[in-house]
C-alpha cells in the first residue's frame, strides 16, 4: 500500500532507518536520504512516499527541494525488488513535483545500481552530473599549518563575498535564505581568513555524531597555496572536538583537484552517485 506522507511519525522514521540499514548491508555504500530534512518535515505538504506491506516498509522515496531544483532519493528492500515498487513510487512523485512548478527532477542513483539506472533511462532520464561521497572517520592527517590562517562564523556583511565564491565554485549564488542559516543550532556558515582577510567559505552541519561539509570554496586568487587543505584540517579537528565521529562531503567526479585535497586530508570514498535529470511530464 502506498502512503503519501505530509510529515513523518517516529514510527515511520524508525521504519525508514531499518530499511536503510537492510539496503546498505545488501548493496554497500550509502543512501542519500538527508536525515536532517526527514526529521524536520513541516507537515504542510506531501514530501515522502512510503510503500508498506502490512507493518513492513518495503519502499521509500523522499522529495527534497533546493531552490528551484527538486531531488528524489529512495530505496526498495532487497527482497522486494522487481515488483514494481520503485515504479509506483516515481509515478506518485511526478504529480507532486509538478505541483511545485517543476518539469524535471534529479533522481539520485548509486552508480552500482544498474536496476535504478535502467528504470530512470526507461523514463527518459539523462545524466546531469555525478558526485563522489567521501567520509572522514578519524583524525585528519597532519600537515603544515599557517598560524595566520583561521576560521570564524560568517555574518550578514559576508553574504556578498559568499555569494561570489559560490557562483565561482558551483555556478550558483548563495541561497535566498542564507542570512537565516548563518548560525542555526545545527548548521553554520564559516569564513576562512588569512591574516584577517577573507579567502574562502564553507558550510557545516551537525546531526548527532555525524557532520557534513558543503559549499567549500577558496577564492581563486588564493588557490594553489595549501590554504584549502590547511583550513579543512582545522575545520575537521574542530568538528571532532565537538563530538563528530563521521564527517562527510561530496565532490564532483570531474573535480580531480578537490578530490586530491580531500584524500590528502584523510577522507575516503564511500560511493559514487549519478544525478539523473528525470522528465516529469
Amino acid at each position: 500500500m502506498l502512503e503519501q506522507a505530509a510529515g513523518l511519525s517516529s514510527h515511520a522514521l524508525q521504519a525508514i532507518a531499518e530499511l536503510e540499514a537492510r539496503v546498505v548491508e545488501a548493496d554497500g555504500g550509502r543512501l542519500k536520504l538527508e536525515w536532517r530534512a526527514l526529521r524536520s518535515r513541516s507537515g504542510e505538504r506531501v514530501e515522502d512516499l512510503l510503500w508498506w506491506e502490512g507493518d513492513s516498509l518495503l519502499g521509500f522515496l523522499g522529495i527534497y527541494g533546493y531552490g528551484s531544483t527538486i531531488e528524489l532519493a529512495g530505496m526498495v528492500a532487497p527482497d522486494a525488488r522487481r515488483r514494481g515498487i520503485a515504479t509506483a513510487l516515481l509515478d506518485a512523485a511526478a504529480p507532486l513535483c509538478r505541483e511545485r512548478g517543476c518539469r524535471e527532477a534529479l533522481l539520485i542513483v548509486p552508480r552500482a545500481s544498474t536496476a535504478g539506472k535502467r528504470l530512470a533511462l526507461r523514463r527518459g532520464a539523462v545524466l546531469h552530473h555525478s558526485e563522489h561521497a567521501l567520509v572522514l572517520t578519524g583524525e585528519p592527517n597532519s600537515g603544515p599549518h599557517d598560524p595566520t590562517l583561521g576560521v570564524r562564523p560568517a555574518t550578514v556583511t559576508d553574504v556578498p563575498f559568499i555569494s561570489r565564491l559560490l557562483e565561482i565554485g558551483f555556478g550558483h549564488p548563495a541561497p535566498d535564505d542564507l542570512v537565516g542559516r548563518l548560525n542555526l543550532p545545527d548548521e553554520r556558515v564559516v569564513i576562512i581568513e588569512l591574516r584577517g582577510s577573507a579567502v574562502g567559505t564553507l558550510r557545516l552541519n551537525r546531526d548527532g555524531t555525524g557532520a557534513g561539509i558543503y559549499g567549500f570554496v577558496i577564492d581563486p586568487h588564493w588557490q594553489g597555496r595549501g590554504l584549502g587543505r590547511d583550513a579543512l584540517r582545522c575545520v575537521c579537528t574542530e568538528l571532532r572536538g565537538e563530538g563528530a565521529r563521521r564527517i562527510g562531503l561530496e565532490v564532483a567526479v570531474d573535480n580531480d583537484r578537490a578530490l586530491a585535497l580531500y584524500l590528502a586530508v584523510g577522507f575516503t570514498p564511500v560511493i559514487t552517485e549519478d544525478y539523473l535529470a528525470l522528465p516529469l511530464s
